[in-house]
C-alpha cells in the first residue's frame, strides 16, 4: 500500500509549519519583532548608549572622515579640493619613502606579530602552572616593561654608540670588535635594534588576556579529555585549552596586530625622526610627518586608509586561522 505524500503538513495537523512561517515573515513583521526585542532590552541599550555615542563620535566618524578626505587635497588653510585617486597614485608611484616605510612596517608585523603572540601565550601557559603567589609576582614582572615610561632610556644606554655603551663595552672587552659600533646611527643595525626592543615590550595586554583565559579554563574538560584518550600536555593544549580560549586568542591577536602595525614611538625614541636614511621609518611615522608637520591632511588620510586596510585584512586572515584551532 502506497502512502500519499502530504504537501501541506499544516492541513493535517491543524498547526502552522514553523519553518514555513519563519521563512514567510515579511519585512514589516521582522521590523516589528526587532522593535519588540529592543523595547524589552531598553535598559541594556541605555547603559551602552554613553560608550556607543563616544565611540561613534571619536572613532567611527574620524575613520569615515579620513576615508573621504583621502580623495581631497587639504592643507588645513584652504577648502578641500577633490583630486580623486591622485593621493593613492602618489603614494605607490612617486613616494619612495612611503614604499620604504611600508616595507619596514610589514617586516615589523611579520617578525614581531607572530613571535610576540606566541611568546605571550607560552609565557602565560608556563606562569599559569605556578602557585598563586608566585604567579602574581611573575605576571607583574613580565607585564611591567609594557607600561614602563622610561624604558627607552635603558635601551639608549645599552646601544650607545660610544665605548661606554653597555653592548659596545662588552663586545670590546671580549675582543669581538675593536671600535664602537653606531647601533642607532648605522642603517645596517638600527631596524634590528628597534625590532628587538619591540619584542621585549610586546608582553602587554594580550599576555594578561591569556593569563585570564587560563584561569577561567574548565578543569572538568581536562579530566574528560584524559578519559577520552588525551595522554600528554601537548594534546591537552591543542584539543582542550586552545578551543576553550578562542575569545582570548582572538583578542590577543587583534592587540598584537594593532601593536605591530602601529610602531612609531619606539622608532622615534631610538632612531630619531626621521631615522638615518629612513632605515627605521614606518607607516605611522610617515603619517605623522605629513599629518602633524607638513599638514597635508588629504595625503595623510590616504596613508591612514592604507594602514587601516592592512590591519583589517590581517585581522580577517587571523580570524580564519583561529577558527581552525583544535579542529
Amino acid at each position: 500500500m502506497q502512502t500519499k505524500k502530504v504537501k501541506n503538513p499544516a492541513a493535517v495537523t491543524g498547526y502552522p509549519d514553523k519553518d514555513a512561517t519563519s521563512n514567510k515573515l515579511s519585512s514589516r513583521e521582522k521590523w516589528q519583532r526587532l522593535k519588540r526585542d529592543m523595547k524589552s532590552a531598553k535598559s541594556y541599550y541605555l547603559l551602552m548608549a554613553p560608550f556607543m555615542i563616544i565611540f561613534f563620535l571619536f572613532t567611527v566618524l574620524p575613520v569615515l572622515a579620513s576615508l573621504v578626505l583621502s580623495f581631497f587635497s587639504f592643507n588645513m588653510l584652504e577648502l578641500p579640493q577633490f583630486i580623486g585617486w591622485d593621493n593613492y597614485s602618489r603614494l605607490f608611484l612617486n613616494d619612495d619613502v612611503f614604499i620604504t616605510a611600508l616595507r619596514n612596517t610589514l617586516l615589523f608585523a611579520v617578525i614581531t606579530g607572530p613571535l610576540s603572540y606566541i611568546a605571550s601565550f607560552m609565557f602565560a601557559w608556563i606562569i599559569n602552572e605556578l602557585s598563586p603567589k608566585v604567579r602574581a609576582v611573575m605576571t607583574v614582572i613580565f607585564y611591567a616593561p609594557s607600561i614602563a615610561g622610561n624604558v627607552f632610556f635603558i635601551w639608549l644606554i645599552i646601544f650607545s654608540g660610544d665605548a661606554y655603551g653597555y653592548l659596545n663595552g662588552f663586545l670590546m672587552q671580549l675582543g669581538i670588535i675593536l671600535e664602537p659600533i653606531q647601533w642607532l646611527r648605522d642603517e645596517q643595525y638600527v631596524l634590528g635594534v628597534v625590532i628587538l626592543v619591540q619584542l621585549w615590550l610586546s608582553l602587554g595586554t594580550s599576555f594578561l588576556a591569556f593569563i585570564a583565559g587560563f584561569q577561567t579554563l574548565d578543569k572538568s574538560l581536562i579530566e574528560a579529555g584524559a578519559i577520552d584518550g588525551i595522554r600528554n600536555r601537548w594534546q591537552e593544549l591543542w584539543y582542550i585549552t586552545l578551543p576553550s580560549m578562542k575569545p582570548q586568542l582572538l583578542f590577543g591577536a587583534v592587540m598584537q596586530i594593532t601593536q605591530s602595525f602601529a610602531v612609531a614611538d619606539i622608532s622615534i625614541a631610538l632612531a630619531g625622526f626621521p631615522s638615518v636614511n629612513y632605515a627605521a621609518h614606518t607607516v605611522v611615522t610617515h603619517l605623522m610627518d605629513y599629518g602633524t608637520i607638513r599638514f597635508e591632511m588629504g595625503y595623510a588620510s590616504a596613508i591612514a586608509t592604507i594602514l587601516f586596510l592592512l590591519m583589517i585584512g590581517t585581522n580577517i586572515l587571523v580570524q580564519k586561522l583561529l577558527r581552525k584551532v583544535g579542529t
